[in-house]
Order: C-alpha cells, then sequence, then structure tokens
C-alpha cells in the first residue's frame, strides 16, 4: 500500500517540486491561521470571519479559467514562478500593516483576496503539470500525493501558525509566510521543463478561455464529475467557514486550540490520503469511497456541532480530514482522467472555479446561517444535506477514466488547392454518407455521441441532413469559427474519439470511404 502510494516520489522532478510546494504550503497555512485569528479582533461577527475564507477562495472563482487558459498557452513553469513572487510580496504586505497598526478589516479582506489572486494564477498551472512529471501508471498516486503534500502542510502549519500567533504575534506569522516562498522559486528555477509541441495554430487568450467553456459544455464525463462536486463543497464548506468562531466562542479555546483543529484536519488527510489505495479497494473503487467519504464528512460535522471539548472537537477534525482527502482526491483525479493534454489546464480550472465558487457561496451562506440558528445549528443543517448528497450522487457515477484520451491524427490533412489564411472563416465541413433508410436509425444512434465530440473540440453547429431526392445519401454538417480552428480541431481527436468515429462509419455502404468537403465563407477571402 505505502509503496503503491508514493511511487510518484521515485520521480526526480516530482519529488522536488512536491517537497517545496510542501514548504510553501506550511507558510499559507500559517498565514491563513493568522488572518482568521485577526479578523476575530477586528471584526468578530460570523460574517465578517467567514468572509476571510470567501476572500481567499474567490479569485479562484474569477480567475481560474483566464489562469488554465494561460496555463495551456505559456510556459507553466514561468507562470509559476510569477505567482509565487506575487504571493511572497503579498505576505510582506500583510506583515508591514499589522506590523504598524494600520491594518483594518477591510484592508485585511483586500490582502487576502490579492493572495488569493495569486493562488488562483498558481493552481490550474501547477495541477496541469503533474501529468508532465509521472508517466501515466502513477498519475493517480501523483494526484493523491499533490492533494495529500496540500494536507501535510495543513497538519504543520497551522499548529506552527497558532504557535507563531500566541507567542510572537500575527506579523511574525506572515513574515514566516513570506520566506516560505523562498524553496518554491529556487525549486522552480532549478526545474528544466520542456514545453510539449503546440497541435495546430497558437490560439488566442479569448479563445482559448471559450475553448475551455466549450469543452465543459459538452463533455458529458467532466459534467459529472463538476455536478458532483459542487454539491459536496458547497455543504462541506460549513466546518471550514465556521472553524474559527467554533474554537472561540463554543468552546472557548485561542488561537492554539484553532490551529491544532486545523492540524487535526492536516493528519486525518496524510493518513487519508496513504490510506487510500486501501481504502478504494476496502470500499469497491471509486464510488465506494466516494460514498464513504461523504458520509464521513456529514459524521464529522456532526460531531463537530455536538463537542464538548476542544479535545474531542480535534478527534472529530482528524475525521473530517480524513474524509475530505478521500473525496477530494477522487473528484480531482476523475477530473484529471477525463482530460486530454490540449485542454487540461482549462478544464482543471473550470473544475476549480466549481470547487471556489461552491466553497465562497457555502462560506458565506453557512456564516449567515450562523447567525440565524448558532454555530451548532448550521454545522448540523450541512451534515443532515451532505448525508442526502451523499446517497443521491449514487445515482450520477463518476466517469470510470479509461478512455484513451491520447491524439489519434486519424484525420487525414483538408484538402486544399491554395494556401488558406488561418484567419479565413466561417468553415463549413461536409461529410457525406451513404446509409440504407432501414439502418438510419442505429446510424442516428451511432453518430449522436460524435456531434458531441465535434462541438466540444471547436465545432459552433452540428447537424446531420438525409437528401430527400435521395434517401440513402446522409450529409454530417458542421461550422467553426475560421480554419486555425478547424486545423487545431483536426489535433484534439483521441483514440477514443477514433472509437466512436469507427462505429459511425461501420454503417456507411459502399467502396469508398464517406466524402468530406471543406467550405470556406466567402465573404472572409481575399479578393472575394
Amino acid at each position: 500500500m505505502t509503496d503503491s502510494a508514493l511511487a510518484p516520489l521515485r520521480h526526480r522532478v516530482f519529488a522536488v517540486l512536491w517537497t517545496a510546494t510542501v514548504l510553501g504550503n506550511i507558510g499559507t497555512w500559517m498565514r491563513d491561521v493568522g488572518s482568521g485569528w485577526l479578523m476575530t479582533s477586528l471584526a468578530p461577527s460570523p460574517v465578517m470571519v467567514a468572509l476571510v475564507q470567501a476572500a481567499g477562495t474567490l479569485p479562484v472563482f474569477v480567475l481560474a479559467l483566464p489562469a488554465g487558459a494561460l496555463a495551456d498557452l505559456l510556459d507553466r513553469r514561468k507562470l509559476l514562478i510569477a505567482a509565487q513572487c506575487s504571493l511572497g510580496v503579498v505576505s510582506l504586505a500583510l506583515a508591514l500593516c499589522t506590523a504598524t497598526g494600520i491594518m483594518t478589516p477591510w484592508l485585511l479582506l483586500v490582502l487576502v483576496l490579492a493572495g488569493g489572486v495569486g493562488a488562483a494564477l498558481a493552481a490550474p498551472a501547477w495541477q496541469s503539470s503533474v501529468p508532465e512529471m509521472v508517466p501515466r501508471a502513477d498519475l493517480r498516486a501523483a494526484v493523491a500525493l499533490s492533494s495529500m503534500g496540500v494536507n501535510v502542510s495543513r497538519a504543520i502549519g497551522p499548529a506552527l501558525g497558532g504557535l507563531l500567533v500566541a507567542t510572537l504575534g500575527v506579523t511574525a506569522t506572515y513574515l514566516a509566510d513570506a520566506l516560505s516562498y523562498v524553496p518554491v522559486i529556487a525549486a522552480l528555477l532549478w526545474w528544466k521543463r520542456v514545453a510539449p509541441d503546440a497541435d495546430g495554430p497558437r490560439e488566442t487568450l479569448p479563445g482559448a478561455m471559450r475553448a475551455g467553456l466549450r469543452y465543459a459544455l459538452h463533455a458529458r464525463g467532466l459534467q459529472r464529475v463538476l455536478l458532483r462536486a459542487v454539491v459536496f463543497f458547497a455543504l462541506g464548506a460549513a466546518h471550514w467557514a465556521l472553524l474559527p468562531l467554533l474554537a472561540r466562542h463554543a468552546l472557548g479555546g485561542g488561537p492554539g486550540l484553532y490551529g491544532f483543529m486545523l492540524a487535526g484536519i492536516g493528519a486525518g488527510a496524510v493518513g487519508g490520503a496513504l490510506a487510500l489505495p486501501w481504502l478504494r479497494q476496502r470500499f469497491g473503487g471509486t464510488e465506494g469511497l466516494m460514498l464513504v467519504g461523504a458520509l464521513a464528512n456529514a459524521a464529522a460535522q456532526t460531531g463537530l456541532a455536538l463537542a464538548p471539548s476542544g479535545g474531542v472537537a480535534v478527534v472529530f477534525c482528524i475525521v473530517a480530514g480524513v474524509a475530505w482527502i478521500a473525496v477530494l482526491t477522487t473528484l480531482n483525479a476523475a477530473t484529471q482522467a477525463v482530460l486530454p493534454n490540449w485542454v487540461r489546464g482549462r478544464g482543471l480550472a473550470v473544475y476549480l472555479t466549481v470547487f471556489s465558487g461552491a466553497m465562497v457561496l457555502g462560506s458565506l451562506s453557512w456564516g449567515q446561517v450562523a447567525s440565524w440558528i448558532g454555530i451548532g445549528g448550521a454545522l448540523l443543517a450541512a451534515a443532515a444535506g451532505g448525508t442526502a448528497a451523499a446517497l443521491l450522487g449514487r445515482a450520477l457515477p463518476l466517469p470510470a477514466g479509461e478512455e484513451l484520451l491520447d491524439p489519434s491524427r486519424h484525420w487525414p490533412d483538408p484538402d486544399s488547392t491554395h494556401a488558406t489564411d488561418h484567419a479565413h472563416g466561417p468553415v463549413a465541413v461536409q461529410v457525406e454518407y451513404r446509409v440504407a433508410p432501414e439502418r438510419q436509425a442505429a446510424f442516428r444512434r451511432a453518430i449522436a455521441p460524435l456531434g458531441a465530440i465535434r462541438r466540444r473540440d471547436g465545432a459552433t453547429a452540428w447537424a446531420v441532413f438525409t437528401d430527400a431526392a435521395d434517401p440513402a445519401r446522409v450529409v454530417e454538417w458542421f461550422t467553426l469559427t475560421d480554419w486555425a480552428e478547424h486545423l487545431r480541431q483536426h489535433g484534439r481527436v483521441t483514440m477514443a474519439d477514433r472509437t466512436v468515429q469507427q462505429a459511425v462509419n461501420a454503417l456507411h455502404e459502399g467502396a469508398d470511404p464517406p466524402r468530406v468537403t471543406h467550405l470556406l465563407g466567402l465573404a472572409a477571402r481575399r479578393g472575394g
């Protein structure tokens, strides 16, 4: 079990960057403890304390998609270096404002928001880089280790942060965070990344963002993952948002207790990540692990609501950590498994948008609910919702993620008797089949998934027609914005897509293959 869980650390690049990232995240959690605790002094209302959590995750919700597009378009290593430098500057600003006594609740929120911007730029670039560091066989374990790394830091950082806040003050906590970015930047400078070759003409940032959204709208496997994620994270946000208030007011503790509660979540997550191979086998694979993790998370929220002491609350935080890592890793690995390389950064950005949006709305909502019915009541309500969602989620299973998503390159280059400008458009592609009328019902069923694939990879419209004068003549027709987008579409077709197209072509009759015609918008042609 341990060898399987830690196998990605045998790869040097992953091991070095993973270790550096853990050190950097320790500082981040120390900073978060300081910010959360500082807000309980500056403005102790449930809504203001919950806003600290919301401000840190809101930029991920707003900026994840452009950040994901940048991760697909730019050198991810350089993007990560820039993001880490900006986070160090934010931590120094937090330290300066706190040390000089000019910190206010709203200034704190602005600086936490700025830190969230740096995190938003880094997250898709880091996650989409993981498949470059390990072979496919170790990808699921690498995803689990990446999540575990966050939680190793969560196990250490909050405890250190609470200790620093209690002994040296919040300013020292912020300075420690600023120093933690040094090893991360050094590791990124050491990494000699080899960027993969681009498939087709280079995309613009707006075009890349549209392509990412289009992919999410038409990739059914990704849609199932996103729906399951938004429900779990919206309900799971309750204990994250309310933990400072639970520690300070419901349990009467100080920053040390708050830090140890967060450390308990982190320790549980670390243990859970190491046990994931065994847990997955014990509970029947992905769906069983997802169900048990969601139910355990609800049980932990119930325990926190009813905990009579800080020690008992820490125990339930450990349970929450195991449950959180089980669900988070399952959803993250499922997302990675359904994304081809060309859209990996953007697809993960959409996932992060859903995650952060659910956490932001959940944090604000549970903060407001707590102001109405109390902290314990809000946690019990979240637990009840989480239990119901876990049981109902079985009706929408996660994708197995076993499809081959490597480029198939089985489309021939489009015929063109002249040099075609990439900007020419719109483009219409027409594919003519011969299908006997009695086989056309089967043909419609076979070609329906191909329509989703065309739209997912660039088509703006898609339809299938029969010839009124020749009923056996069936024409598939789809349009794209320009010639460059169609060339990119050629590079996006996967091995799994090839299987779908082979099923369609099997119903085509005649010795010749289906005839493909490319049509360019006449108004866009030079000299037209």
